[in-house]
């Protein structure tokens, strides 16, 4: 996991990303193995490491495979190791995530605390690298397991019910861990809108706003909201009301459609054209 060795995992992904390993200790459902597949590359890792599964072919399958869904890959490369040592072998530093209080041990922390610890530490180094070990399904991690790494690491869930399937507990550590290694990586946060530029998003010019003015006016105008001989302050406070929104060119143009209808509605509910003492706006 150094960047002067090949990677493990082939479908391990460059940057910080790829120097976390999530290690799950002999797993004995091949669907909690595909979930976990699952879970970590939705996060943008694709380290997976099982250390002596239940099922020797676990990774083949049917029901890894299918619960993989599209993140077959990591399943395909995932690591079989035959101890957690042997798994935490290119690591320097790993979370031990576990439900229990241990009286013995390292550390702990809480999920949350564990990824800004390792954002850090892979921040230090291009030559660190992290572990999140998960135990088995039904006892967790023994505690000769937990002696094996640096913290312990607990998800603080709902203390009257706190039991999580192992694949559920691997997708909340990928998610807080990619969250605290968003800014090393340079990735966003959010999802870019703007990556095709959209005209119609543009702020509207001044002459497509006061030619939307003028049209609103006779719109008013023509539902008898407005008296062209009594304007008051209302059109005054509608420009005001409109330039301070800075509408988009969308916008507008959703706003005269609007104006346009008004007009027609009102007209056709007179039996003719009308004469409202203003010029037509189209």
């Amino acid at each position: 996991m150094t960047p002067q060795e090949p990677p493990e995992n082939a479908a391990a992904t460059a940057g910080p990303f790829g120097r976390v390993r999530f290690i799950m200790v002999s797993p004995s459902h091949p669907g909690n193995v595909g979930s976990a597949a699952r879970a970590i590359k939705t996060m943008g890792f694709g380290d997976l490491t099982l250390v002596d599964p239940a099922l020797p072919d676990v990774l083949a399958h049917p029901e890894a495979i299918a619960l993989a869904s599209g993140a077959g890959d990591v399943l395909r490369h995932a690591q079989i190791r035959a101890s957690l040592a042997e798994a935490l072998g290119p690591t320097t530093l790993a979370f031990a995530l576990t439900a229990r209080a241990r009286a013995l041990g390292p550390p702990p922390c809480d999920i949350r605390e564990a990824a800004v610890l390792a954002a850090r530490h892979l921040a230090a180094s291009d030559l660190t690298g992290v572990a999140v070990v998960l135990g088995t399904e039904r006892s967790g991690l023994s505690n000769e397991d937990i002696t094996l790494c640096q913290n312990v690491c607990h998800i603080p869930a709902n203390p009257a019910y706190s039991s999580l399937n192992v694949s559920q507990a691997l997708q909340l550590a990928a998610w807080e861990l990619r969250y605290a290694l968003l800014p090393l990586s340079g990735d966003a946060r959010l999802p870019d809108t703007h990556a095709r530029h959209d005209p119609g998003a543009d702020p509207a010019s001044s002459a497509r706003l006061q030619a939307m003015l003028a049209h609103l006016e006779q719109a008013l105008v023509e539902v008898g909201f407005l008296d062209p001989l009594h304007p008051k302050k209302l059109l005054p406070r509608m420009r005001q009301l409109l330039t301070r929104a800075r509408p988009s060119t969308d916008e507008v143009d959703m706003l005269r459609g609007m104006c346009t209808a008004m007009v027609k509605t009102a007209r056709a509910a007179r039996g003719g054209p009308g004469d409202t003492g203003l010029p037509h706006v189209e």
